[in-house]
């Protein structure tokens, strides 16, 4: 049991849990499974009775870090291909949006998870991000992480049915197999570490919420078009923050929380499938209405699981630069939004109390 032994023996064991777990899920080809398989070692951990306590320091780095990934993700030169299609971005975007927040608020109002933690968990944006975003604004972190990968999972599998319906097998387009200790320019290494490290620090000066991430997100953005950075994460250094932010969340699980959760599981999966098809038929709209291809506009309004979402786009005749914008526009919107509908659910609702903390 988790329970037993010291904390140095804890940590090696949750360690090499977590490291068979990810390679497992990898090898499965499961979506984010450098981040899940922490996660759910994590979880196993605190169920438990663990005693491995994650230090705040190493989480915030890697918020840094991942707010980093993003800007490099994210280039300036995206806005053209958005002002070019600015009518059909804009409905395609807010539309998703607006859907996720009606299946949030619905779930709120049955009173089905505490808070305002629904609307984050839908929230169609990347999952870690949604996931350490909803905490500064009230949510419950361990629920929310638990809705978003589970939305990843049944999204990545929606998406793979319908491609393969379109004549692609994801199968056979994998990502490639990842090369984890590449050459590194560790000036550029050492200039995104900066980052990285001092953006935190600075939104917490300023008390901007989610700021560890945010904040490095825009200086990456803005430095990096301005031709004054180079964005360097070898992937050995992504793993470790993925695992770090997985084991943050995970070992704030407890036996009854989990519990909890997976009794509501049957109501959230109808919850999320709904999602998943009311999005479906937001792409039918712009099938008819804009003569997008069924594909294209299926992959783009797909609701989060973007690395999944690229990986089948990127191997069938869908418009890849098409897809990717859209959900890059859609993940900037619920940045923004995403605040402001929380405010509304709770000015709205009468939220529940979490049932453990």
């Amino acid at each position: 049991m988790p329970a037993r032994g010291t904390v140095p023996l804890q940590w090696i064991a949750l360690v090499g849990l977590s490291a068979i777990l990810a390679a497992l899920l990898l090898w499965l080809h499961a979506p984010a499974a450098l981040m899940l398989g922490p996660l759910l070692a994590a979880i196993v951990f605190a169920a438990g009775n663990g005693r491995v306590k994650m230090p705040l320091t190493p989480f915030v780095v890697a918020q840094g870090v991942v707010g980093s990934m993003i800007a490099k993700m994210i280039p300036l030169s995206i806005v053209g291909d958005i002002l070019d299609h600015w009518a059909l971005f804009t409905f395609g975007v807010l539309a998703v949006v607006m859907v996720s927040a009606f299946i949030g608020w619905l779930m709120t109002r049955l009173r089905m998870l505490p808070g305002t933690t629904a609307l984050w968990g839908t929230s169609p944006g990347a999952a870690s991000v949604m996931t350490f975003m909803s905490e500064s604004y009230g949510a419950d972190m361990r629920l929310v992480a638990f809705m978003q990968y589970l939305r990843i999972v049944l999204v990545a599998a929606a998406a793979a049915l319908v491609a393969k319906l379109f004549g692609v097998n994801p199968e056979h387009h994998v990502a490639p197999e990842m090369v984890w200790f590449p050459p590194v320019d560790w000036l550029a290494f050492a200039e995104t570490m900066a980052v990285a490290v001092l953006s935190p620090v600075i939104a917490q000066r300023l008390n901007i919420p989610a700021g560890a991430f945010l904040v490095p997100m825009v200086a990456g953005i803005v430095l990096v078009h301005f031709g004054l950075m180079t964005i360097e994460l070898p992937p050995w250094l992504l793993a470790g923050c993925y695992a770090f932010i997985g084991w943050n969340i995970g070992l704030r699980f407890t036996r009854s929380l989990l519990v909890h959760a997976l009794r509501l599981l049957p109501r959230i999966m109808a919850c999320l499938v709904a999602m998943i098809v009311l999005c479906g038929l937001i792409a039918v709209l712009l099938v008819y209405g804009a003569g997008v291809d069924p594909l294209t506009a299926y992959l783009a309004t797909s609701p989060g699981g973007s690395d999944s979402i690229a990986i089948i786009t990127a191997s069938s005749d869908a418009d890849v630069s098409f897809v990717m914008a859209m959900q890059t526009v859609r993940l900037i919107a619920v940045l923004f939004l995403g605040p402001m509908l929380t405010r509304y659910i709770v000015m709205h609702t009468n939220p529940v109390r979490p049932p453990d903390k």
